[in-house]
């Protein structure tokens, strides 16, 4: 009898001792992640509360899909100067098995639109008649149809009760409320933020979205279809022809969104899977090879070597500049250009254009006049199975069109004006071009996913994000960190604050024009995950090149 218990108790005396064991193993694995990493799963967004939205609905079984829209609805209200259901996106979405598909709901030009409009592209820009038809909702539907996992409402129920009990005012969105004029036709929207006594509200005053929060839970309990039919449609339809908008019912019920394969197109060792156009990612892999057959593995060290790679870096970004106009939906326009930009041949071509001790007019680069733009905003998400998102969403310039639906709480976007200075003409149902660029990037070794916001500053900041952290060695957080340089639609370099003084001086000598850095509206966004251990750690970084704030959650 004595045996017998000396037996149990050492069996059990060995099982404490294999308990102790597997948790001792657990937290010796866990801290080969390196601080800002995580173990499962990663959600960057451009603030804190809608990374950590996005979080809870991966804890909750949310699939990568499911917690990108949670947090992009979060910053329908954290940050609606950038974004919104009013707006549209461009999703990247690759699922567990590796496949890469793009969900394109990008705004479409309304079918009685201005035939001039576009002779109004030097005078202003915000007003009903720049609104594009909103396919934000319907993006969200197909790619919640296709790869969600959670209810459709449980996605809405956060932002619902956020928007509904009110917030403090986060400072980004603080900063741009004064930026909405005093005029008739925007009334609407400083009503939205002024307090009771008429004072428009300031960064850390409670503001509340209870028009949008009454929209939102419609559309959580009825689906997408009762934003594009039934009273939420009528109620912001006649809202907007009450502010001279051209925007119909018809527009709304028409609107469909695209499901397509990914551009893939090889970026040293890595496959980049990008958006075909109307979306810009074909424009960033052109830079990206031009600079890797430059074959810098390592950081310009010396004064003379950091020159040397940002004037070709400058003429790099000059030359896409002046491939803009081949940004056209392909439903209406040949893609066949903006294909043969992502061969190797046309960057070969290029890079041998470039000269390392001079630079151009402005007709080598064959650049034309546009219009550069800001607003966007952008979320990465890569889930534990291994599926991962990018997605960008946009209501184009600062509160977009600033036309404010007090009937539903939704912010129009001012799209069409995206044409200007790009296209001498569009059609009904034509989706404008863009600088958006969500994409995933795969290597034997890592997955990474990334994109921005800034609208025209967008492929500046991913370049610059990505030859950091890929070539220089960078982290995340330090390659997104890093001071960048925006070449504009004049082909100017503007230098962000804290750019190496002597090399613009020296840029400078050598024939670049520059301008005064004015804001940097530019927040990248990324999340990747290493293959190279058991454990994998996905790391996030959020932006530090705008005046965005930034944040990042992990699943535990």
């Amino acid at each position: 009898m004595a045996r017998s218990k000396t037996r149990v108790y050492t069996c059990c005396a060995l099982l404490v001792l294999l308990a102790i064991a597997i948790i001792v193993c657990l937290a010796l694995l866990r801290r080969k992640c390196p601080r800002d990493t995580f173990p499962k799963a990663a959600v960057a967004a451009d603030s804190w509360k809608c990374s950590e939205i996005g979080r809870d609905i991966l804890q909750q079984g949310g699939s990568a899909v499911d917690g990108a829209i949670a947090a992009l609805l979060c910053t329908s209200i954290m940050n609606p100067q950038s974004a919104g259901i009013g707006g549209g996106s461009i999703f990247t979405v690759m699922d567990s098995s590796g496949e890469v598909k793009i969900i394109n709901s990008r705004e479409t030009v309304p079918s009685q639109v201005e035939p001039d409009l576009l002779t109004s592209c030097s005078k202003q820009l915000i007003g009903s008649k720049w609104i594009g038809v909103p396919g934000e909702i319907r993006g969200y539907e197909k790619a919640h149809k296709l790869y969600g996992k959670l209810p459709w409402a449980d996605l809405f129920q956060p932002t619902i009760e956020l928007a509904r009990k009110g917030f403090p005012v986060p400072p980004v969105q603080g900063e741009y409320i004064p930026y909405i004029p005093d005029e008739n036709m925007t009334q609407p929207l400083r009503k939205l933020y002024s307090d009771e006594n008429g004072n428009l509200l300031k960064t850390g005053e409670i503001v509340k979205f209870e028009k949008l929060a009454n929209t939102l839970e419609i559309i959580a309990k009825n689906g997408a279809d009762s934003f594009y039919s039934g009273k939420i449609a009528k109620d912001l339809i006649r809202d907007v022809q009450e502010a001279g908008g051209k925007l119909t019912l018809e527009d709304l019920a028409s609107y469909n969104v695209t499901v397509t394969d990914a551009w893939i197109v090889p970026i040293g060792e890595y496959q980049m899977y990008t958006p075909p156009p109307p979306a810009g990612g074909f424009l960033l892999s052109l830079i990206l090879n031009i600079m890797t057959g430059f074959q810098m593995k390592s950081p310009p060290r010396s004064d003379d070597e950091k020159t040397l790679f940002y004037h070709r870096y400058i003429e790099a970004f000059k030359f896409a500049n002046g491939l803009k106009s081949h940004i056209r939906d392909p439903r209406f326009f040949s893609d066949k250009m903006a294909k043969e930009i992502t061969n190797s041949d046309f960057s070969s071509h290029i890079r041998s254009l470039i000269s390392s001790d001079r630079t151009h007019d402005p007709q080598y680069y064959n650049t034309s006049s546009y219009l550069d733009s800001l607003g966007t905003t952008h979320v990465s998400v890569l889930a534990e199975d291994g599926s991962a998102v990018s997605v960008t969403s946009t209501i184009n310039h600062i509160f977009g069109s600033r036309i404010y639906s007090s009937s539903t709480g939704v912010i129009l976007n001012n799209e069409l004006a995206d044409f200007c200075g790009r296209a001498n003409s569009f059609s009904p149902g034509e989706q404008p071009p863009s600088s958006m660029a969500p994409v995933v990037l795969k290597s034997q070794s890592k997955i990474l996913l990334i994109g921005a916001s800034g609208g025209s500053m967008i492929t500046t900041g991913l370049a610059s994000a990505l030859i950091n952290h890929l070539w220089f060695g960078k982290s995340l957080k330090e390659a997104i960190a890093s001071p960048v340089v925006f070449i504009n639609s004049k082909n100017a370099a503007k230098f962000e604050p804290g750019f190496d003084e002597d090399v613009i001086k020296t840029l400078k000598a050598r024939g670049h024009n520059h301008e005064p850095p004015g804001k940097f509206y530019n927040v990248v966004n990324a999340v990747e995950k290493v293959l190279s251990s058991r454990w994998i750690c996905g790391s996030l970084a959020g932006a530090f090149g705008g005046p965005a704030l930034t944040g990042g959650s992990s699943q535990a």
